[in-house]
């Protein structure tokens, strides 16, 4: 019974074994199956917008200017600030100066506590401040005395200062001229990154395109080696063909061969740094999809200048240096000698209770003039002004020659795009004409009335048309995109490029 249960148990085993195998394998395999997304160059850019980590860079870059520039707005609004001590106990030896002049020790042990409520006013016309006061004091004497006064409050109900400096430089005016322009750069620095994001997707766009495209390319020309290889053997045996001819022919498949395997390591590296600039998972296969067409605009470089002066971080870069160089040379000077004005109005009242402090109040008054002029400085201060005035005048120079470079570049790169229209005309045209020339000096080989250089000449031809026109459609659009990041000028539909800066910051 046993023995015929066994002989049956192997057969049975390696059915339901291979059968289980089949299932195991077919699970990973099914698993591993590439997810093919089809990627057009406008969608290829919005990802980029959305999670590249280049936006995400400039987005983070965006609100760091934000917030900087509303703690600017900050400092012109009054600040309200609670200040105090509860409690505060001390209880230790302190020196004493007697009658005589000698000292001595006293014990001391008290409590002591105080709150002050204060609300600060930057004033920006003339860079000082003004500050409203009210504060409250508490000690109470633990040990030594009269018992019943030991308790003594100090109130101060209200107390206007007003700190000036009289010959100093005024930084909240400075800052009311340069911020603002300083955070009008950052918002068109932003904009303008974005503009570059999507110059940075369409270059490994086109990477990508142009390498799939080399590999299909490679493909093709493998699989016409080998059919023309096969043909040429059998010409060989005829004796229509030389075997130089034949061995030519084998090099040439054997050429292809190797052509092929660059080729699809070059797409791999193209498709994996694609994939990692716009956040793709790593067993997603990209598809490029070659733009069928391309934006009809003409371009004129006063149009360009005219967007690019009005729209453009360049202008406002320019504005706030010019500011700062400025700015340095009146520190400079501000600082050789300090003139300021501290004075206090107010009232005050003391008593054993808190609700008698505010009996019976006393004015409170300071004013107090601080003066520092150096009189032997060796000329620090004089040569500090010199060296900004010097600095001042570097930068206009510096800037004097970046405008001129701007404004060449700037026309360089119209004429450039305006050029390029024509030139990819020229290569779709050229790549129609090369490829029906390869296949027909195929036909004529295969009856042998052309050599196998003329069909090699066709062949490199074909080739090079066909990569030369992805690579002029590459430039058109990176030159499109090159000029809308400089102009921030919407060509397509002739409107501003704008985005909602305080939404994207929250």
């Amino acid at each position: 019974m046993n023995t015929t249960n066994n002989k049956f148990l192997p057969s049975w085993g390696r059915l339901g074994g291979g059968f289980l195998c089949l299932l195991l394998l077919s699970l990973p395999l099914s698993a591993q199956q590439p997810q093919e997304l089809r990627l057009t160059l406008d969608e290829t850019i919005t990802l980029a917008r959305r999670q590249s980590v280049n936006a995400a860079v400039a987005l983070n870059e965006l609100k760091t200017a934000y917030w900087e520039y509303r703690s600017y707005k900050a400092d012109l609004l009054p600040e309200m600030s609670l200040s105090g001590t509860i409690p505060a106990y001390n209880k230790r030896y302190n020196t004493y100066q007697r009658e005589d002049g000698g000292y001595s020790y006293v014990r001391n042990d008290y409590m002591q506590m105080d709150g002050s409520l204060s609300i600060k006013q930057n004033i920006w016309l003339t860079g000082g401040t003004l500050s409203i006061n009210s504060s409250l004091n508490f000690l109470r004497q633990m040990t030594g005395g009269d018992p019943d006064n030991r308790n003594q409050y100090m109130s101060v109900p209200v107390a206007l200062t007003l700190n000036q400096p009289i010959f100093g430089v005024n930084t909240t005016k400075w800052n009311r001229r340069i911020e603002p322009v300083r955070y009008k750069e950052a918002k068109a620095n932003f904009l303008t990154a974005t503009e570059q994001v999507a110059m940075s997707a369409i270059s490994h766009f086109f990477n990508l395109l142009l390498a799939k495209e080399r590999v299909n390319i490679a493909r093709q020309n493998l699989d016409n080696a080998q059919k023309l290889y096969e043909v040429a053997k059998a010409k060989r045996e005829m004796g229509q063909i030389s075997e130089n001819d034949l061995l030519q022919m084998r090099l040439n498949l054997l050429n292809e061969e190797s052509s092929l395997t660059e080729n699809e390591s070059s797409l791999k590296s193209n498709m994996f740094a694609l994939r990692s600039f716009l956040s793709i998972d790593d067993d997603v296969e990209i598809v490029p999809v070659l733009p069928d067409s391309v934006p009809e605009v003409s371009i004129k470089y006063e149009d360009v200048l005219d967007h690019a002066l009005r729209n453009n971080s360049f202008a406002s870069n320019i504005r706030r240096r010019q500011l700062q160089a400025d700015y340095s040379v009146a520190m400079a000077k501000g600082n050789l000698r300090q003139v300021t004005l501290h004075a206090q109005v107010g009232f005050t009242g003391t008593s054993h209770t808190m609700r008698t402090a505010y009996d019976n109040l006393k004015d409170n008054q300071i004013v107090q003039v601080g003066v520092s002029i150096p009189l032997v400085d060796w000329g620090k201060r004089r040569g500090k002004v010199k060296v900004a005035e010097s600095n001042r005048e570097v930068t206009k120079s510096r800037l004097r020659q970046e405008t001129a470079n701007f404004h060449q570049d700037l026309f360089i790169l119209t004429e450039q795009f305006n050029n390029q229209s024509r030139q990819l005309n020229i290569a779709q045209e050229a790549d129609r004409i090369a490829e029906k020339r390869y296949k027909t000096n195929v036909e004529t080989f295969m009856i042998g009335k052309i050599s196998t250089l003329d069909l090699n000449d066709a062949q490199t031809s074909k080739d090079q048309a066909r990569q030369n026109r992805i690579s002029e459609l590459f430039s058109y659009w990176y030159y499109y995109y090159q000029l809308r990041s400089i102009t921030l000028w919407d060509f397509a539909n002739n409107c501003d490029i704008n985005a909602d800066i305080e939404r994207i910051v929250r």
